[in-house]
């Protein structure tokens, strides 16, 4: 039977190694107990440096990322229809340290997204990020509507409305990173609808996989100016007001009670923690980030797993 190893031996034998090379230092080993430290691996400046726009950022869920991004360093602008709602946002993200500012744009009319992403550019030299979050009222969409009597206003309601918006912003953004020689993330957002079996969703499951089809067509486009292109196909997040507001309209229209339908909607899910606005956010930042390099024309399922998307 071999004997123990001697740890001294083994201690030395490690710093001669080093010593030899000239790069004496104490190296822990396994034998070190004491020198043994916890790396931390989390680096809280991944977007350091980085100008980011968030369109739509009254929303919970832009509203979310943008924080996001600005806690990991970014310089972040958020805008939104409601120019009260975004300059307290802004003014949020600066009382916790981080650097914002807010504008009063609509993600629907190109001329006031031109003009905006045209005075970010101008004002710091590049543009590295483009977030939007535009959503739309469920009503309005006409989910929960049987195909054979939703309107056709209804079904193009969320093609022009959500797709129609990512279109615009994503497309003005290419334009100034192209010009102004970043290389920059553009991130769209749309919901797991687009690749789910789900009935009486007509308009805004179409509309869900049109931006995944716009997803792989810029990327293709953008790539040779090293512009990334990524979409986010969120799950049912529900904290959120509007999937609350949803499942409380809907227990009522089938009679049954909120906990009843929510159990309905969670029956797919494979974890219980359930998907968060931080979930989302934090999966924003990371593919923004220098780390997500490697997502690009890919469909990102931020939903923890679920038993009905494809």
């Amino acid at each position: 039977m071999d004997s123990p190893p001697n740890r001294s031996s083994q201690r030395a034998n490690n710093q001669s190694l080093f010593r030899m090379q000239g790069l004496f230092c104490k190296i822990p080993t396994v034998f070190d107990r004491p020198y043994v430290q916890k790396i931390n691996t989390i680096n809280m400046e991944t977007l350091k440096n980085k100008v980011a726009v968030v369109f739509a950022a009254s929303g919970e869920i832009a509203g979310a990322v943008a924080r996001s991004f600005a806690k990991h360093g970014a310089k972040v602008y958020v805008t939104g229809r409601n120019g009260t709602a975004v300059k307290a946002l802004a003014n949020e993200i600066k009382a916790d340290g981080g650097q914002a500012e807010a504008g009063k744009v609509d993600a629907l009319n190109e001329t006031e997204i031109e003009t905006y992403v045209q005075k970010v550019v101008a004002d710091n030299g590049k543009l590295d990020i483009v977030f939007n979050g535009i959503g739309s009222y469920y009503r309005d969409a006409g989910s929960g509507t049987p195909s054979t009597t939703v309107t056709f206003e209804q079904f193009l309601h969320p093609l022009q409305r959500i797709c129609g918006s990512q279109f615009l912003t994503s497309r003005v953004a290419a334009k100034h990173m192209i010009q102004s020689g970043s290389e920059g993330t553009i991130l769209l957002f749309n919901a797991s609808m687009s690749r789910t079996k789900t009935p009486n969703m007509a308009g805004f499951g179409s509309a869900c996989a049109a931006i995944e089809g716009l997803t792989r067509i810029m990327a293709a486009e953008f790539g040779k100016h090293g512009i990334k292109v990524t979409c986010i196909c969120s799950g049912a997040i529900y904290e959120s007001h509007k999937i609350s507001e949803m499942i409380n309209d809907f227990s009522q229209q089938v009679g049954i009670s909120i906990e009843a339908m929510t159990s309905q909607y969670k029956r797919f899910d494979l974890l219980q923690s359930g998907l968060t606005l931080k979930n989302v956010a934090e999966t924003a930042a990371f593919l923004a980030s220098e780390n997500g390099v490697v997502f690009n024309s890919h469909i990102v399922d931020v939903d923890c797993g679920k038993l009905n998307v494809i």
